[in-house]
């Protein structure tokens, strides 16, 4: 039998139309626009000038405190500009505007890294260098992974969680990074096992990526103590809380942490990121992004330059079609839209999704019918209709006893509710609220 959570779910169509194609290397953007806060935590501090040439991977800026990240250079070129732009979040934030240089090879120069397998750094080293390197999550969240991985001592923890799921609808980054670098993947494992003294890994992969678990399964050894574990398909399955009670029956406290059951969790992309730090000292500068949508002349996964325009991504697949009403950052559950294609492509860019007028228009929201739908499909066991209602009333001291910040802005609720009522979009804004009322009294 197949392993999943107990609590809500729910099974949206997949759209996986590009899971069949291959990683394409993503023609080099004559501009790179690099937001210095591509992380959860402090923006870095920029280290460069205006007309200052950079190397790739040249550190551009660096760490602003322990909660946060260094941001590194993706190519070759010159700063002809420290400015704010809109990035994916809707707002203006500090950005470093680098022209590539079109002469400099290094730009050009596709080396072909060996399989690397021996681990020749110890616990320390590793970890110093995942936070030199600018390793944050690449499964969403965009936490430090130096972070995430500075466990306090006399914490215990006897399994590290691979997430594998990519359970949103459309996206396939993962899956075909999981087909295309298994073999680098399961080094970055070890790696992250030897650095955190475990001996036990779990690869968690949903069942409709059965491509995926078979190329797993034909490199891992008993030697390993790495499995792997085939998920229903189930959304959210990715989520954490949702993946450790799945894979180990462990229940993760109401406010706590996987580390709080003896768990650490990390996503297969970020595992490739550290292998590549590790094993060969590159920076955090590209990653795999999706380009999808039904009425694209020609869908795909891309490796990616941090900084590259999502105009230049949605020109690679033949342009806007006709009738383009959304264009999502993420996938269609927990994307959010973006105003225009301007925005630049960073850490936390899992994929880009066109979506036509038809597929966007949402049901004109009527009264709710206390059908209890949202009650039923939400994983975290919350009541949505409540929480929206006391958002819309500004009742936030409430709503934050209502467990307003346990909500994982999943999208379950919405997706159900008959009455097309804007669940998450009301949730969204009386967590923010809450989370400032919170730091306020902090």
């Amino acid at each position: 039998m197949l392993k999943t959570f107990p609590k809500g779910g729910i099974h949206p169509p997949e759209n996986k139309i590009t899971s069949s194609k291959g990683i394409k290397k993503m023609t080099l953007p004559k501009v790179v626009y690099v937001p210095i806060s591509q992380h959860i935590g402090i923006p870095a501090e920029i280290v460069v000038g205006v007309k200052d040439k950079v190397t790739i991977g040249q550190v551009i800026a660096k760490s602003g405190g322990f909660m946060s990240s260094n941001i590194h250079s993706p190519v070759a070129g010159t700063v002809t500009k420290l400015d704010k732009i809109i990035d994916t979040s809707g707002y203006k934030k500090q950005c470093i505007v680098i022209r590539t240089d079109l002469k400099d090879e290094s730009n050009f120069t596709d080396i072909a890294y060996p399989l690397k397998t021996t681990i020749t750094l110890e616990p320390k080293a590793i970890l110093q260098k995942i936070n030199d390197l600018g390793i944050v999550g690449l499964g969403g969240a965009t936490f430090p992974s130096h972070v995430k991985l500075s466990i306090k001592e006399g914490t215990k923890l006897d399994h590290l969680i691979i997430n594998g799921v990519e359970c949103e609808p459309y996206l396939t980054a993962d899956h075909r990074l999981m087909l295309e670098k298994a073999e680098e993947i399961i080094v970055g494992i070890k790696i992250l096992m030897f650095a955190l003294h475990i001996d036990k890994a779990i690869i968690g992969i949903e069942n409709n990526k059965a491509d995926a678990i078979e190329t797993f399964k034909k490199i891992i050894t008993k030697n390993d103590n790495i499995k792997i574990a085939a998920l229903k398909v189930k959304y959210p399955q990715g989520g954490e809380k949702q993946l450790v009670r799945a894979l180990l029956n462990r229940e993760v406290p109401k406010n706590g942490l996987p580390l709080d059951v003896g768990v650490i969790v990390h996503n297969v992309g970020t595992i490739f990121a550290i292998y590549q730090a590790i094993q060969h000292n590159i920076p955090l500068i590209e990653r795999v992004v999706t380009v999808t949508g039904k009425k694209l002349e020609n869908p795909s996964n891309y490796w990616v330059k941090i900084g590259t325009p999502i105009t230049d991504l949605v020109n690679e697949v033949g342009g806007l079609p006709e009738g383009t009403r959304k264009i999502v950052n993420g996938g269609p559950m927990m994307g959010k839209a973006i105003k225009n294609t301007d925005v630049p492509v960073t850490k936390g860019t899992s994929g880009i999704l066109v979506i036509s007028e038809d597929e966007a228009s949402r049901g004109e929201p009527k009264n709710c019918i206390r059908c209890g739908e949202c009650v039923d499909v939400c994983p975290m066991g919350l009541e949505p209709h409540l929480l929206m209602n006391l958002s819309e009333k500004g009742m936030y001291e409430k709503a934050s006893s209502e467990d307003i910040m346990t909500c994982i802005e999943c999208g379950s609720c919405s997706y159900v509710c008959p009455s097309h009522r804007p669940l998450l979009d009301y949730i969204r804004f009386g967590k923010n609220i809450v989370k400032k009322m919170n730091t306020s009294k902090n």
